[in-house]
């Protein structure tokens, strides 16, 4: 979320503040009196739902409404007389058997799951199904039916409606809508000469009149497709009726990929993609962006801001058009040639999708249909409740049965209209709580997640909403940006959760500024960074980051800039000596991202140019800037220059990355840190059959340092952040890496306590000051060669070499064939365990 860091107070990981950690049921007592239930103390559930839509006419049985008062009375004594059942079916909640603690709090899951089992049953009795439910675009907006167009609108606060466009001269006297009890207006526009009578690519409003008695126009709130006159300062925005004809639509070539067994993902901004100051395309990114992430071994790239925004230095949060896609970038056809080249390298593409606010723009926003109405007529809420005071937006109102069907069939449309793999759920938190996060320090005791200040019906459509999206697309990758921790909000629906794939871990980057910011390197604590890094729920995932586009915005710095500074735009040079600042900096930069990504989730996640320590911070055009747009590019140039040094923080991203792909480390449940260090500044920990070794310390390099571990046998170092290719000094080249580190029984074999660190053996490594080494056993060696100028995909030639070494031989390639180094990146030889075979996966044709 732009700015969330500072809208939302996040506690210190590593302290009991923070409600993610599994121990945290061990390690915070709470007093048994804090919460109390009230049966009435929700205000939207159970018989006052169904009565609110009854007096607001919104339950229907079909896509826009057609039921009667005796359907409404029949489905109350239906209710009632199934609550018993209910009760039942949710009498067992599998997420209290989980954590013991939460049975404190029975009562609020009932209530909530029983909440979301009313509205899921009304959606399925009326319409059929939650799946036909999110079908909204089907009826409501533009869509051609039997011999014309016909244009639904839900605005129950018009008095009159007519829709105007290009297509007849803005003069909607001869296309009057018509209104039914349930406050839809429609109107179907005969063909003309057998042609639509609204010419594809043609501009079109909603113009209505309101109990004022004013007529005004509005953008259609289902519109597909928005542009504005980019000629014109401040220009509104005009809907745009889509719908090529079939020659140019975009067709689908490559099938999505497979879910991986850990999310890498790149955050990237389409807009902000290019070199040059100005606004990137969806076109030039498929072609100049999506290799260089393929190249760099991420499998996901999350794209931000591609649901339309009138204002482009809202980062994309403050959404005027739903079911749009930003224009600034191109057409709808466009955005999916994008989706589907990345497809065709093997990237999964999730969405941000911002359901939590909207913005409050009138004229061209779905804000301009609220002219003073009640909530129950209304996509908002009225008065306080529907207006967020930090983001000056407004507010859902999650109880009323069209703003269901708009959100949820907004969901269903960037699944299938642009097969998007999966959503990041932005501003979250402000979703769970009356109070919006806001002014809010949560300390880690339940009675802060559930109480009468958690709002029940977000977290009821938050619940439909990953039901539906699991439903039509299994392998959905589903995301929630949460500052809160509140437990659950990563379990299934099924046990009582809220039912998001992962969380990301928010406050990972907050540490990690506050020591970059607050403390000498003398004064890092081991212990307090790895507790950091590990303190989330048990069997609840995480995506964990270094920093992402939050850390990036103007009036903050990135961890290459917080780290290096000035020195950045002096210091970078090959040609010269590196300065204390800037070895300094390379060195932490590559362990801190690392660490991040081998111990602080399941999943992992970097900002587009971080990769390779993009300097200075993201400005969008603005008045305060004389709207410039020198601020809001990627320096791609900076590492693409080969004297300077941004190509070793690249080279090692890479690196990591493909650790990862070949060993799968990141998914793995099995993580034991068996040492911190504070004395000698040492980190060790297993993640998988993997052992990592990082040595914060400023100055010590340790020889034979006794690492703890958990298999018996031969072990080999795999990556080396010091090696030359990553800007290191290259130390234990000659000495470690091609040296067996034989390891040795520690103590009494099943008695951890007689164990070295409670590890049954140990080995001895050198780890050098301010380097991290990542050691495999023998029996699971990377076994890896690149094709040198042969594209014989059964040829068997070539050296075996070790990932540093992979990486080593890909920095050799010259800039000019980064574009088509996909294809050899793809004949790197798969994970062999136990002994070599050559087993070459044939290169990705995206041509």
């Amino acid at each position: 979320m732009y700015g969330s860091p500072s809208i939302f107070s996040t506690p210190l990981l590593g302290s009991p503040s923070t409600p993610s950690s599994r121990n945290h049921c061990k390690t915070i007592k709470y007093e048994q009196t804090i919460f109390y239930y009230k049966k009435n103390s929700y205000q939207h559930g159970g018989q006052e739902t169904i009565l609110a839509l009854l007096n607001s006419n919104q339950l229907d049985n079909s896509t826009y409404g057609k039921v009667n008062g005796s359907a409404i009375s029949a489905l109350i004594i239906d209710d009632n007389a199934a609550m018993t059942t209910m009760e039942e079916d949710t009498e067992h909640i599998g997420i209290l058997d989980i954590d013991p603690r939460l049975k404190l709090f029975k009562d609020h899951f009932g209530y909530k799951m029983r909440r979301y089992a009313e509205q899921k049953e009304l959606i399925e009795k009326y319409e059929g199904s939650l799946e036909e439910f999110a079908q909204g675009y089907l009826k409501f907006g533009f869509n051609r039916e039997e011999g014309g167009i016909v244009y639904r609108e839900w605005a129950p606060a018009a008095q009159e409606a007519q829709v105007i466009g290009d297509f007849n001269g803005w003069d909607g006297s001869n296309h009057r809508m018509e209104r039914n009890e349930f406050g839809v207006w429609s109107i179907k526009i005969p063909d003309s000469g057998g042609n639509p009578a609204i010419p594809h690519n043609s501009r079109v409003k909603f113009r209505f009149k309101h109990g004022d008695g004013v007529w005004v126009d509005r953008i259609p709130a289902w519109i597909s497709y928005a542009t504005v006159d980019p000629t014109a300062f401040a220009a509104p925005y005009d809907g745009v009726y889509w719908d090529p004809p079939r020659s140019e639509r975009y067709q689908f070539k490559y099938p999505r990929p497979p879910k991986p067994n850990a999310p890498r993902i790149y955050e990237a901004h389409v807009g902000m993609s290019s070199s040059e100051p100005r606004v990137s395309s969806y076109k030039e990114f498929a072609d100049d962006i999506l290799p260089r992430i393929r190249e760099n071994n991420y499998n996901t790239v999350q794209l931000m801001a591609v649901m339309e925004h009138s204002y482009y230095a809202s980062f994309g949060y403050h959404v005027t058009n739903f079911f749009a896609v930003s224009s600034r970038s191109g057409t709808p056809e466009d955005l999916k040639y994008l989706i589907d080249k990345a497809h065709s390298f093997g990237l999964r593409v999730l969405v941000d999708v911002v359901h939590s606010h909207a913005s409050k723009n009138v004229t061209d926003g779905l804000n301009g249909f609220d002219v003073g109405q009640s909530s129950q007529l209304s996509y908002f809420h009225t008065g306080d409740r529907g207006y967020h005071k930090l983001w000056d937006s407004r507010l859902f109102n999650y109880a009323n049965w069209e703003v269901l069907r708009f959100l949820l069939s907004n969901l269903r449309w960037w699944l299938e209209e642009f097969k998007f793999d999966g959503f990041r759920f932005d501003g979250v938190t402000s979703m769970l709580y009356h109070h919006h996060g806001i002014n809010m320090s949560f300390t880690g005791k339940y009675n802060e997640y559930f109480s009468e200040a958690t709002d029940v019906d977000a977290i009821v459509y938050l619940m439909l909403a990953n039901c539906l999206i699991h439903s039509i697309y299994p392998d959905a990758t589903v995301i929630s940006e949460d500052v809160s921790g509140m437990p659950g909000l990563g379990r299934p629906v099924a046990e009582g959760g809220i039912g998001f794939d992962y969380r990301l871990a928010m406050a990972i980057p907050d540490k990690w500024i506050d020591y970059l910011k607050n403390k000498k390197d003398e004064e890092w604590s081991m212990k307090e960074i790895s507790l950091s890094l590990t303190n989330r729920r048990y069997t609840e995932q995480c995506i964990a980051y270094a920093e992402s586009h939050d850390q990036a915005i103007v009036g903050d710095k990135t961890i290459a800039f917080l780290l290096m500074d000035k020195e950045m735009y002096t210091g970078m040079s090959c040609l010269t000596d590196a300065s204390p600042i800037i070895d300094r900096g390379i060195s932490l930069h590559k362990m801190i991202h690392f660490l991040t990504m081998a111990l602080g989730g399941e999943g992992y996640l970097n900002f587009m140019g971080n990769e390779f320590g993009h300097p200075e911070w993201i400005d969008f055009p603005r008045e305060g800037n004389n709207w410039s747009y020198l601020k809001c590019r990627r320096r791609w140039e900076l590492v693409n220059t080969d004297h300077l040094r941004y190509k070793f923080m690249n080279a090692f991203d890479k690196a990591m990355n493909l650790l990862d792909e070949k060993f799968s480390f990141i998914a793995s449940t099995k993580q034991i840190v068996s040492s911190t260090d504070e004395e000698n500044k040492v980190i060790v920990f297993e993640r998988g059959d993997l052992v990592f070794v990082f040595n914060f310390h400023p100055k010590n390099t340790y020889s034979g340092y006794k690492v703890g571990c958990d298999l018996p046998g031969k072990y080999r170092v795999a990556l080396d952040s010091d090696a030359l290719v990553f800007g290191g000094k290259g130390r234990g080249t000659q000495l470690s890496h091609d040296v067996d580190h034989f390891t040795s029984p520690e103590g009494v074999p099943g008695v951890p306590e007689t164990n070295f660190n409670n590890r049954p053996n140990s080995f001895k490594v050198l780890s050098p000051a301010r380097t991290c080494v990542m050691l495999t056993t023998e029996s699971k060696k990377v076994y890896c060669r690149v094709e040198e100028g042969n594209n014989d995909h059964n040829s068997n030639s070539g050296d075996e070499t070790l990932v540093t070494d992979v990486v080593a031989e890909q920095e050799e390639e010259s800039v000019e064939e980064e574009a088509t180094s996909v294809k050899d990146n793809d004949l790197i030889l798969r994970l062999i365990e136990g002994f070599k075979v050559d087993v070459v996966d044939e290169a990705l044709d995206v041509d």
